[in-house]
């Protein structure tokens, strides 16, 4: 028998999405940069996420977010996200939970009333802003990724569903936006199975005809989200709200409209010309859960306008954990884990 391995956990969600995050038990990892050190975890040591995500321990809806020290002295900690696709550089749910979980761990103190920190991620420096009442995290607003529509209404055959048109928006990834209205949806939770098919249909002829380069990144890789889009209402002079739901991954829906999700939206409001800088949107969820995306400003990125955003949400803590890694256990899996623990 093997002895059992374990590392520590803050389970966390917000908007109904689960994310959780590694505080403990991990080894430090090669790398220059955050950057580096996620390149190291996807190419040396995945069986952290795998664990994480696949049975027994999780489920493929979940995101896993481990804790890593900083390499910018800027930063009071970093951070490297892990979804069922992989390693996205940057995500707004993942942001607003592993900026509550550093103040909850103690990683940052938490104070009464605002305070603002720096967090690395994979994408770079993200400024954070918490709100504190009571010694509870009420609101994290968090930097979102300059965004930008590289595609506006193009149309493709979708076999199945018929003519689709569509726009593409960069804002941490690559995001297919469609009108879910055209499409027959009113974006109700009971829509859930056939958001998520529907939405596979259409990333998987879009990634068939085309590919998308980022204006600095270059290839990203395939075309990975989708983002249904209900109309916007508005509520006030400057706040709107719209009905959204984000796809990821075949059979997987958001439970969030997720953050990224949400700078998408303000990149095409800005490009179609509806909303003005200091204007807010809330996207709200099948789940009725929201986030508050707010157009700051634009600026230029090369020979690319780009649009500055921030998003606000609130995560919850759900459970402090300790996750034990038996590897005698056959439904457990350590390879591509074990040389990362540090009791390994």
């Amino acid at each position: 028998m093997s002895q059992p391995l374990s590392f520590q956990l803050i389970d966390t969600h917000a908007g109904g999405d689960v994310s959780r995050i590694v505080i403990g038990g991990i080894a430090p990892l090669p790398g220059a940069s955050v950057r580096e050190q996620m390149h190291y975890l996807r190419d040396d040591a995945d069986g952290l996420r795998r664990l994480l995500l696949e049975e027994p321990y999780g489920i493929p809806e979940m995101s896993v977010d481990l804790i890593v020290p900083a390499t910018d002295p800027a930063a009071a900690a970093g951070y490297i996200i892990m979804e069922v696709m992989g390693y996205p550089i940057y995500s707004g749910s993942n942001t607003l939970c592993t900026a509550t979980a550093v103040l909850e761990s103690g990683i940052v103190p938490k104070r009464e009333g605002r305070q603002h920190f720096a967090l690395e991620s994979p994408a770079g420096l993200v400024q954070i802003e918490a709100r504190v009442e009571n010694g509870v995290v009420e609101a994290i607003t968090c930097e979102g990724l300059p965004s930008y529509i590289d595609t506006y209404r193009a149309r493709i055959q979708v076999p199945g569903i018929g003519e689709v048109t569509y726009s593409i928006a960069y804002s941490g990834g690559f995001y297919a936006l469609i009108d879910a209205g055209a499409l027959g949806f009113s974006l109700v939770r009971e829509e859930e199975r056939a958001l998520a098919d529907c939405a596979h249909k259409i990333v998987e002829a879009i990634k068939a005809e085309r590919g998308f380069s980022h204006y600095s990144l270059g290839d990203v890789g395939p075309l990975p989200f989708l983002h249904f889009m209900g109309p916007v209402e508005q509520v006030a002079e400057d706040f709107y709200r719209s009905r959204s739901t984000t796809y990821v991954h075949p059979g997987v829906i958001c439970r969030s409209t997720t953050g990224t999700g949400t700078s998408a939206r303000l990149a095409l409001m800005h490009h179609e010309g509806s909303i003005q800088p200091g204007d807010k949107l809330e996207t709200v969820s099948l789940r009725e859960t929201g986030f508050i995306g707010e157009f700051t400003g634009t600026h230029l990125e090369g020979d690319q306008a780009v649009v500055e955003n921030t998003i606000t949400g609130k995560s919850y803590v759900l459970a402090r954990s300790e996750i034990v890694v038996n590897c005698d256990d056959p439904m457990v899996e350590c390879q591509g884990l074990r040389h990362i623990l540090t009791q390994g």
